[in-house]
């Protein structure tokens, strides 16, 4: 069903994991998608793959302004509109509390939480341009909601942004623009697959898991694409749970990797 026919999309970090799986399923329900990355070469192979009638790249940095500001009117100057933003560019490094460095500390900040506010601002600016409205949907984690050794950082970025995604819903409301977020849990992507590939604590993250195992990126593009579509018409300012029941205990003991 292309129940996305003439629609125009931005997916930031399109280049590879949940973005990439993003982009592919928007694509499919008939939707012509910009994607948005650091990384020029694997750009040109999602493009590739996705198709260049369908797809298209633009190479840029969320944690830049500038570059978001730029990417965004280069996809309204060439298409004219934009209708969907996926924003699922991120990153993350692991350290203890009392060994934070400064340095990887803001630049998590940066990325996941800066970038995505930058993101959305342009994005919404955008999609008022027409007065069509539109959808945009951020990309979170369990660790917005649930504690994880080490990841302090990634965890206050991503309760930022899930807190974030209910502001912009509440404001652009009135302007017909829906912003929602997803909290996937351990999907193994080039970000996560330090734990999905380390026997205790994937099978610490199973344990967690009412589902009993790690997702998959189709998954997780799945509830994008719902959230991106008319059938989630009256869903706004919400953070979907894509992570097999895992939010319903406690988070995850990362600090096996450790061990």
């Amino acid at each position: 069903m292309l129940e996305l026919n003439g629609k125009v999309a931005l997916i930031t970090g399109g280049g590879s994991g949940i973005g990439l799986a993003a982009a592919r399923a928007l694509a499919n329900a008939g939707a012509t998608v910009a994607l948005m990355g650091r990384d020029g070469t694997r750009l040109a192979r999602a493009v590739h793959e996705i198709g260049s009638e369908r797809a298209w790249a633009v190479a840029g940095d969320v944690g830049d302004e500038d570059d978001v500001r730029r990417v965004v009117q280069a996809v309204v100057d060439r298409f004219r509109r934009l209708d969907v933003a996926v924003n699922s560019a991120g990153t993350g490094f692991l350290a203890g509390v009392t060994e934070q460095n400064a340095e990887d500390w803001a630049m998590t900040l940066r990325t996941n939480l800066d970038g995505a506010m930058y993101c959305v601002k342009h994005e919404a600016a955008a999609m008022m341009q027409d007065g069509q409205g539109g959808s945009i949907v951020n990309v979170s984690s369990i660790a917005g909601k649930l504690t994880h050794r080490l990841m302090s950082a990634y965890c206050v970025s991503k309760a930022g942004l899930e807190m974030l995604t209910r502001c912009a819903a509440d404001e652009l409301g009135p302007q017909r623009i829906r912003v929602n977020a997803l909290r996937p849990g351990l999907v193994p992507t080039d970000l996560s697959r330090i734990f999905a590939e380390h026997p205790k604590v994937r099978a610490n993250y199973e344990q967690h898991m009412p589902l009993g195992r790690v997702g998959r990126v189709e998954e997780v593009a799945d509830a994008i694409l719902f959230l991106a579509s008319e059938r989630s018409s009256w869903i706004t300012g919400q953070v979907l749970s894509i992570d097999g029941g895992h939010t319903l205990r406690g988070g995850p003991d990362v600090g096996l990797l450790l061990t």
